[in-house]
């Protein structure tokens, strides 16, 4: 048994536990995606941790054993239009709160990765550093970066020359440069600094041309 598994259930006994996290804050396009999990005790997963930490191969094997072995999981999202209306942090909390509700068991307590709760019908708890932490957070980390990766895959296919498949959308040189290159497409976040200030700079360029 991994230590994130023995803390995951220590002090919580009595409990079904959910774990919740979210992927994708800090990219300049796409959704951003939240996961919840109720794992089986009875059948448990190994190498659960944070997902950052785990190659991208590890991540996608450990996602299928989840959603094979799990009580219950379920990912949602948060759209770019719902990012650029409510904020990221809002946005996060909205996606967090539609994967609670989504699940398939009703858990009697969530347990959700950094210092901030989504408001929702169950007692929800904020753990900094949940996802290295605690094995359903783990978990749902997990499945929330290979959704968010495989959509960013699918994002790529409609707009290749963003090249979307490399940088995921964050802020990456490459991407900034093909930002600059091909303007905002419509997946961007239109309320982050970089995007914000293309399309002012588009608009520039297009009064001068007009």
């Amino acid at each position: 048994m991994t230590a994130s598994i023995e803390l995951s259930l220590f002090g919580y006994e009595g409990e079904l536990i959910c774990g919740v996290d979210e992927a994708g804050r800090g990219p300049l396009a796409g959704p951003v995606f939240a996961a919840a999990v109720i794992l089986n005790k009875h059948k448990p997963v190994a190498g659960l941790r944070d997902s950052k930490k785990l190659t991208e191969a590890k991540r996608e094997s450990l996602a299928e054993q989840i959603k094979e072995n799990a009580l219950a999981w379920c990912i949602a999202q948060a759209s770019e239009e719902e990012i650029d209306a409510l904020n990221i942090l809002q946005a996060s909390m909205l996606a967090m709160r539609r994967a609670i509700d989504g699940l398939s068991i009703a858990p009697t307590l969530a347990l959700v990765d950094g210092n901030r709760c989504p408001a929702c019908t169950i007692r929800a708890e904020a753990v900094i550093g949940g996802d290295d932490k605690v094995a359903e957070i783990s978990a749902a980390s997990i499945l929330a970066k290979t959704a968010r990766d495989k959509a960013l895959l699918q994002l790529h296919e409609q707009y290749p020359h963003y090249a979307f498949d490399k940088h995921k959308g964050y802020p990456t040189t490459l991407h900034l440069e093909r930002l600059r290159v091909h303007g905002v497409s419509p997946v961007h976040r239109r309320s982050y600094a970089p995007v914000r200030a293309q399309l002012a700079l588009d608009l520039l360029l297009n009064s001068e041309n007009s």
